[in-house]
């Protein structure tokens, strides 16, 4: 199967905005001053359910940024 041009870039940046999105995340959870993610300096449910969403999401941001990747350098080898 061959990605178009178009569908490969889509999904590298797809996947380099995933990155960015989690890690700011990340970083404002870790900073959480509401009360929400620690309690009394220990981690909540609420942190470990959003750091999981994050690790999770890192990893798929990587799987399609890849594939993305591997679309364009495809496509470039047929040129």
């Amino acid at each position: 199967m061959t990605l178009s041009r178009r569908l490969s870039w889509f999904l590298l940046a797809f996947g380099v905005w995933s990155w960015i999105i989690w890690v700011t995340f990340v970083k404002n959870l870790v900073k959480d001053s509401s009360g929400l993610a620690f309690e009394d300096g220990d981690p909540t449910a609420y942190f470990w359910v959003h750091l999981t969403l994050a690790v999770v999401s890192f990893v798929l941001g990587t799987v399609v940024g890849a594939i993305g990747l591997r679309g364009l350098r495809a496509l470039g080898r047929k040129s």
